[in-house]
């Protein structure tokens, strides 16, 4: 992933609750989601069609490996960006948000 310059990092931050992502992340993001979105119609279509369990098994697999990865992709911005900032700004608390998120996925 390529780094971003200091001015790209403030404008790309979190601002409350929201996040402006550059038209790379978010392409990156959306692409990602669609891939998974389609994998998922195709699991309901092998369910539709009686298509063995164990196939189907394994595509339900495949979008868990996709899902995982997107979660990677975003946590990992989410660190080198608003993350950072915080840390920077002095806001202590987002590491405990952090912390909370990860534990969260890892279950």
């Amino acid at each position: 992933m390529e780094e971003m310059n200091n001015t790209e990092m403030t404008e790309s931050c979190c601002s409350g609750r929201t996040k402006e992502r550059s038209e790379k992340e978010y392409r990156d993001l959306i692409n990602r989601l669609s891939r998974i979105e389609g994998q998922v119609r195709g699991v309901k279509r092998m369910v539709e069609r009686d298509v063995y369990c164990t196939d189907i098994l394994i595509q339900v697999s495949s979008i868990n490996a996709a899902l995982n990865s997107f979660n990677k992709v975003l946590l990992a911005e989410h660190i080198r960006t608003c993350v950072a900032k915080d840390i920077r700004e002095g806001k202590e608390e987002t590491i405990e948000e952090l912390v909370a998120a990860m534990q969260r996925l890892m279950k």
